[in-house]
């Protein structure tokens, strides 16, 4: 199995021909971050995990969400648009520069009314926040190495049936190369963790780099 082609291409090439695709302004959105990006692009989400966002959400039927790890804005657009009206989503990142490109596209797709940006680390965040139940819906996407102390919090402040969606948990299939240095050791060891955490259920869908459903119970 190559770590960089885990899912056959023309399979990967058949789900996102079948998926909803984006709208014009998350093209467009994906295009500016590319260009000024270069490869820190791959930061961005997926179209298809995009609509999936959407999708969970709007299933979930969540009013307040977070997202840790907000880059240049393409997931919270996905997961604001599948929010009511009078929904909330506080966004959390440490970057002015990127988070700047995500205010703009935040007003382009008509969400900018339900988001709340918070710069600096999101642990901090996090641990500033009421330790009460309040969050419908989570999303990680975000350094690897947080990702425990990030669950920790959210899943603390997070309703009983609450989802969390994070990111990147097959790390582009190297997750099973017992080999693998970087960031594969750490998402090893948190995927470990989450599958034997009898506080939820969780499925880990093989969806882009690996998108794993966590729901309080």
């Amino acid at each position: 199995m190559k770590a960089d082609n885990f899912v056959d291409a023309a399979v990967a090439a058949y789900t996102v021909e079948h998926t909803t695709p984006p709208d014009d302004v998350l093209l467009s959105l994906a295009e500016e971050t590319a260009r000024l990006t270069g490869g820190d692009a791959v930061m961005q989400i997926s179209p298809e995990q995009g609509t999936l966002l959407t999708m969970l959400v709007q299933i979930s039927g969540a009013r307040r969400a977070m997202e840790v790890g907000t880059f240049t804005g393409y997931s919270s657009i996905c997961i604001a648009r599948g929010l009511p009206e009078d929904g909330r989503l506080i966004a959390c990142d440490v970057s002015e520069d990127w988070t700047s490109v995500a205010r703009r596209y935040w007003e382009k797709a008509g969400v900018a009314h339900k988001i709340e940006l918070r710069l600096g680390p999101a642990a901090d965040t996090l641990r500033a926040m009421p330790e009460e139940a309040s969050f419908d819906f989570a999303f990680i996407d975000a350094d690897k190495r947080g990702y425990r102390a990030y669950y920790e919090e959210i899943l603390a402040r997070l309703v009983p049936g609450g989802v969390i969606c994070v990111d990147n948990t097959l790390q582009s299939g190297a997750i099973v190369d017992p080999g693998a240095g970087g960031n594969v050791p750490v998402m090893r060891g948190f995927n470990d963790f989450v599958a034997s955490d009898d506080r939820v259920t969780t499925a880990l869908l093989p969806v882009a780099d690996g998108l794993t459903l966590i729901r309080k119970i």
